[in-house]
């Protein structure tokens, strides 16, 4: 089951940024959330745990959703100072979810 949440802004990473910001669009994406640390460093397609997505998230790092093809969205707030969303992502930790907001993509994907 997916649950559903709004997400204000996000934003698509990947392993080499190069290029400036560019302006957002309405995009839906569904993926697993789960710590930051995890989806870039161990290469997981999905959480290990629930916990262990709360205790990384706990301790500071930021959740991101992971979706099946590898894209990584790490979810912004737009005010300024920008503000965490782990409180937001919390209850979502280790689950599906499928979550709509504005997508901003920085820099070009370069092959390895």
């Amino acid at each position: 089951m997916t649950k559903h949440f709004a997400c204000a802004l996000l934003i698509t990473t990947g392993s080499l940024v190069l290029a400036a910001a560019q302006p957002g669009d309405q995009k839906t994406v569904t993926g697993w959330v789960l710590d930051s640390a995890c989806a870039f460093t161990k290469g997981l397609s999905k959480p290990i745990s629930r916990d262990c997505a709360l205790a990384c998230a706990r301790n500071g790092s930021p959740l991101v959703i992971l979706q099946d093809d590898g894209s990584i969205y790490w979810p912004i707030s737009e005010s300024m100072p920008a503000v965490s969303q782990n409180q937001r992502l919390k209850p979502f930790a280790g689950k599906r979810v499928t979550a709509t907001g504005k997508v901003y993509t920085r820099g070009v994907l370069l092959p390895s």
